[in-house]
């Protein structure tokens, strides 16, 4: 995959359709992965579980590292039209191939189809420095899979250096993390700026024009 995948253009990628660029209909055939809370609305005849616990389908995949709290999944099953959104987020489509795979922010992914594989990774050096928590998800294809930004997204080529709390998805690269010691802490909160995803190689970085501590 590349880029240009990001391009407005594209409004329909197979069973994922824009309805606007914060709502998302997907045509469901069996089964996709969701955000829990991200149902606006559905047709047909749908079941909805959650998969919250480390036990469950998901493997406890998107987790507040810092509270322990989770935020759970849904496995969407049956045959009907799902709309999907979440807290008027854009929503970004992306079809992936059989090599391709992109890194996202948890928070950041809404669906994902079944042939599309996962991996879970937690930055240790990250992960108690935000209230949210830096886990991470590697989705690798073949399939389709929508993730979300707070405003359009800015698609970067490396080298680059991002604010972790900005940083929405990468591909191709792989994130090597800098703390800035000469910017101190004076409010009594992380800053993040004081922490830095440096990216160097072929591929690309997504980022949003928002803060997602």
């Amino acid at each position: 995959m590349d880029a240009t995948q990001f391009d407005d253009a594209a409004d329909t990628v197979e069973t994922f359709t824009h309805e606007s660029a914060y709502t998302l209909e997907v045509d469901v055939e069996g089964s996709v992965t969701a955000k829990a809370g991200s149902m606006i609305a559905y047709e047909g005849d749908l079941s909805f579980t959650g998969t919250a616990s480390a036990e469950g389908g998901i493997t406890g995949m998107i987790k507040e590292a810092a509270t322990g709290e989770d935020a759970p999944v849904m496995e969407v099953e049956g045959d009907g039209t799902l709309y999907l959104a979440d807290q008027q987020k854009k929503i970004q489509v992306l079809r992936l191939g059989a090599d391709d795979a992109i890194t996202v922010n948890s928070e950041d992914i809404l669906v994902f189809e079944p042939s599309v594989d996962f991996a879970v990774e937690t930055m240790d050096s990250l992960a108690g420095a935000f209230a949210g928590g830096f886990t991470n998800v590697t989705l690798s294809g073949p399939g389709c899979v929508a993730i979300t930004t707070h405003g359009d997204p800015l698609v970067l080529e490396p080298p680059v250096s991002t604010d972790p709390s900005a940083t929405v998805a990468w591909s191709g690269v792989s994130p090597s993390i800098e703390i800035e010691r000469n910017l101190s802490d004076m409010i009594g909160q992380e800053s993040g700026e004081r922490f830095q995803m440096n990216f160097d190689g072929d591929g690309f970085v997504v980022v949003q024009p928002y803060e997602e501590l």
